[in-house]
């Protein structure tokens, strides 16, 4: 369990921070509730969110007293926590933070609004607070590393769900006619006073801030670094723990080198290959669509999805773990990881994989390596040489877009959106036919 040892011990440990947190969550709906009356007007609603903090007030003290048989009643069954580890696996998780981006996008204007925004954030925080009182979900998230993430989390979805809100009202405001919101506020504002005034009291905010943190949060120090002994998972960074998560369907030089560089030069390129004037200097979805898409699936399904389960669901061996479920340094998992050259020559031909003997050329040996990847060399060229014009002459979208974008940027972007199309086939060939590479060439170091 972590480290603790005894569901009652565990409890005494959490209780002073449960009890704070769902009384910080009572006042919190308190003043939410204030802000309907007074503001809004609504009485009704005021009443409604009145009751949501005499819950929470309510749930505090039980949380605050540690009692194990108490405890039970702020916590998620135990039947229901065995029941989302066992359907939890990688490919669950991908697909499903996709379906729940195609559904957010597609219903946005429902979940743009304030009311069900704040209905969202309550679930999702009462969510958090029932699964505190599991040992080893607590144990993930409270550890000093993993607690600035859980912060970034909440943050990054406050910030999506303020751009999708602006840009939904401007695109409602195009549609009559009007101009964005961006444009009513063209009002200057100086560098001196008011910049410099506003970034200083930032930075004495934050330095109060981190001040607070410092003491109130122990700081993540672990024993001086030993070949010896390393740590069990051994994990990068936050921020390059996306990375690491490639390096499970690459190889390092692809992983490392490539797709990064495909990242930069991607970013790069987006200036010069983008042809769409509308929406610039103000949020909009409708005017740039595409755009948006891409940038949502490329940076939340294909980034902060892979930081996430570094952080909260890879554990010892790099193994994945449910939210529930304990990391058991013993879990040990078959990874019978098999490459299209052997599916095809192996289990499709019943032969022998080719290999070049130690008396052979370099011509014989490459001629028998090319051969022994033949399947995988065609399909890759394939995807990226027949795919482009696949697109513009029989989808009308992309064929629009090649009219205005020419070949050149046209081939540009295409080739960028099938290196972004990559990381998710390999991750599901992985994870459903265990496919570890298409061209493997242990020769020459070259694994693709």
């Amino acid at each position: 369990m972590h480290g603790y040892e005894t569901v009652q011990e565990f409890f005494y440990r959490i209780r002073g921070f449960l009890g704070a947190y769902y009384l910080t969550l009572a006042v919190m709906n308190s003043l939410y509730a204030l802000y309907q009356w007074k503001v809004k007007g609504n009485k009704k609603a005021a009443l409604v969110w009145v009751a949501v903090a005499i819950v929470f007030t309510i749930m505090s003290p039980i949380a605050a007293s540690g009692n194990e048989g108490v405890m039970q009643l702020i916590s998620i069954p135990q039947v229901f926590r065995d029941l989302f580890d066992s359907a939890m696996d990688p490919a669950t998780y991908t697909l499903g933070s996709l379906v729940v981006l195609g559904v957010l996008y597609k219903f946005r204007e429902f979940f743009v609004q304030p009311v069900v925004a704040w209905v969202g954030l309550n679930l999702a925080l009462l969510f958090m607070g029932l699964s505190m009182t599991d040992v080893d979900f607590a144990a993930i998230v409270t550890k000093p590393d993993n607690v600035p993430i859980v912060g970034l989390i909440f943050l990054l979805g406050f910030f999506t769900w303020l751009a999708t809100y602006k840009a939904v009202e401007n695109d409602k405001r195009i549609a009559r006619g009007e101009r964005p919101l961006e444009a009513l506020d063209d009002e200057k504002v100086l560098v001196w006073p008011d910049l410099v005034y506003t970034e200083l009291i930032c930075m004495v905010a934050l330095t109060a801030f981190m001040l607070l943190w410092a003491i109130g949060l122990q700081a993540p120090l672990e024993e001086p670094a030993s070949s010896v002994k390393t740590p069990n998972p051994s994990k990068a960074p936050w921020y390059f723990l996306g990375l690491q998560e490639m390096l499970v369907y690459y190889d390092p030089w692809m992983a490392g080198v490539v797709l990064p560089s495909m990242v930069v030069a991607g970013l790069m390129a987006i200036p010069y290959i983008d042809f769409n004037k509308r929406g610039n200097g103000y949020y909009t979805i409708k005017e740039r669509e595409f755009s948006y898409i891409t940038f949502q699936v490329g940076f939340l399904v294909l980034w902060v999805t892979l930081i996430v389960m570094g952080t909260f669901l890879r554990g010892p061996n790099w193994n994945f773990f449910g939210i529930y479920e304990t990391w058991d340094v013993h879990k040990v998992e078959a990874m019978n990881n098999v490459d299209l050259s052997q599916y095809v020559w192996v289990n499709g031909l019943g032969m022998p994989l080719p290999r070049p003997g130690p008396e052979d050329g370099f011509l014989m040996s490459l001629g028998t390596i090319l051969l022994r990847e033949s399947v995988g060399i065609i399909l890759v060229v394939l995807y990226f040489a027949i795919i482009p014009p696949l697109m513009a002459l029989k989808i009308k979208f992309f064929g629009r877009m090649y009219k205005q974008m020419g070949l050149i940027r046209f081939m540009v972007m295409a080739q960028l959106l099938l290196w972004m199309a990559l990381l998710p086939i390999k991750m599901l060939l992985r994870w459903t036919v265990d496919m570890k590479y298409f061209i493997s060439i242990p020769e020459y170091f070259l694994n693709f």
